[in-house]
């Protein structure tokens, strides 16, 4: 009972630590249902979208390409370059959340976004003392603001399509969403030289067809992001 006490606790602690990024995700969801539907998707395929990939940032990539009429295979591509940054979440986690039951795993992967990872890695490195299931606890906390919330705000810009007056401005909600997340995990020079080396090659790389930058850019950061931190842990 203890063990389920202190599991509940953790859990709507990470809801409430999260629950300030749903003023991000309702615009950022808007903004995909509404583009998704000027695009000529229809509802049940925009909510598909939404909910397999759960990624707004690849999703819009993605449509933006396919609107371009780009390759499949550029398509693909660029949406995985987006996505990269996944694969370093995880594996951040993996340390924290790796002995956790595959099931439960498999719900964390899915449900690793920008926001529940930057809230709960933060957690976590601040409280080691926390139990396995204090941690799982904590993680899916931090889903409960933003996954329903993802989902919620999709279907209304896809039930709203073109209603939403274009003087709004929600699509500025894209970066605004990345610097609130980037800005406070600026925590140590490796970080800092990762960041500037994606802006320095997204700049480069700009005039490439299909927004291709976003490629080099991504795996240039993490490649010289590691590379600090490896540097920086040698004696």
């Amino acid at each position: 009972m203890a063990i389920d006490t202190t599991s509940r606790k953790a859990f709507w602690r990470g809801a409430r630590d999260c629950g300030p990024f749903v003023l991000v995700a309702v615009p950022f969801g808007l903004l995909f249902g509404v583009i998704g539907t000027e695009a000529g998707l229809n509802i049940a395929q925009v909510m598909g979208f939404s909910i397999v990939v759960i990624a707004g940032a690849a999703q819009l990539t993605a449509l933006q390409l396919l609107l371009d009429q780009a390759p499949t295979i550029i398509v693909l591509l660029s949406a995985i370059a987006v996505n990269l940054r996944m694969a370093m979440y995880s594996a951040a986690l993996a340390s924290h959340l790796g002995a956790a039951p595959l099931w439960k795993r498999a719900l964390v992967a899915y449900m690793n976004m920008d926001q529940t990872y930057a809230v709960s890695v933060v957690e976590f490195e601040a409280k080691p003392e926390l139990t396995l299931t204090e941690r799982l606890g904590y993680f899916f906390g931090t889903c409960l603001p933003i996954v329903p919330t993802w989902y919620a705000a999709t279907l209304a810009g896809a039930l709203l399509g073109q209603s939403v007056p274009g003087d709004w401005g929600i699509e500025f909600v894209v970066p605004i969403a990345f610097l609130s997340l980037v800005a406070p995990a600026l925590r140590t020079l490796a970080h800092i030289a990762a960041l500037v080396t994606s802006v320095v090659l997204a700049i480069v790389f700009v005039g490439l067809p299909y927004n291709l930058g976003l490629m080099p850019a991504g795996i240039g950061a993490m490649i010289v992001g590691a590379e600090v931190e490896r540097r920086m842990g040698q004696p």
